[in-house]
């Protein structure tokens, strides 16, 4: 880094030693020498077109034309882009209220539901129970040759652990009746 700074010509400025300190830790904040921040700080000044003594507050001349600037734009998005808009969706939510208002008055009566007796609900019931059982049935069959099929297989070097003597095919299709028995598993209707 020494070397870097060999071929500038540095110049001594003489200021308060109060200021001096005060610079000299925010330098350390803002860059790596006092040259590089001294040079951001005027950089800043020049590019913002700001001087030191500037009132950054309404006051500002130049502030008032940036902020007059920005309400002109604003003002122009909300004429010409905000409100047609909007002018469009409540046209278009006026006209969906009318055809909903025209549907509502042309809906078809169905006529009352079909009900059911006591005994048909009953009957209903029990067959749909009955299958259940049945399919009860079938699944704990599957589950007793699964288990039929495990062996214990003692471990060498810690806890044993069960083998299941089956092959991968036989596994997945397994795996996918339980899948369709638990989603295709509905009440009828």
């Amino acid at each position: 880094m020494g070397d870097a700074y060999q071929k500038y010509r540095f110049s001594a400025i003489s200021i308060k030693k109060e200021v001096a300190v005060r610079f000299r830790a925010f330098s350390r904040l803002v860059s790596d020498s006092h040259t590089q921040t001294l040079e951001a700080i005027m950089n800043f000044f020049e590019w913002n077109d700001l001087h030191p003594h500037d009132d950054l507050g309404l006051k500002n001349n130049r502030t008032n034309k940036r902020i007059n600037a920005v309400i002109a734009i604003l003002k122009n998005i909300e004429k010409y882009q905000t409100l047609p808009t909007k002018a469009m969706l409540d046209t278009l939510f006026h006209e969906m209220s009318q055809v909903e208002e025209k549907e509502a008055e042309e809906a078809v009566d169905f006529g009352p539901p079909d009900t059911f007796t006591r005994d048909r609900e009953l009957e209903q019931y029990r067959e749909r129970y009955e299958a259940m059982q049945q399919q009860l049935g079938h699944q704990n069959n599957q589950v007793r040759q699964l288990l039929a099929q495990l062996t214990y297989v003692k471990g060498t070097f810690g806890k044993g652990h069960y083998k299941l003597d089956m092959d991968k095919n036989e596994l997945e299709q397994f795996k996918k009746q339980l899948h369709d028995v638990h989603h295709d598993h509905r009440p009828e209707g």
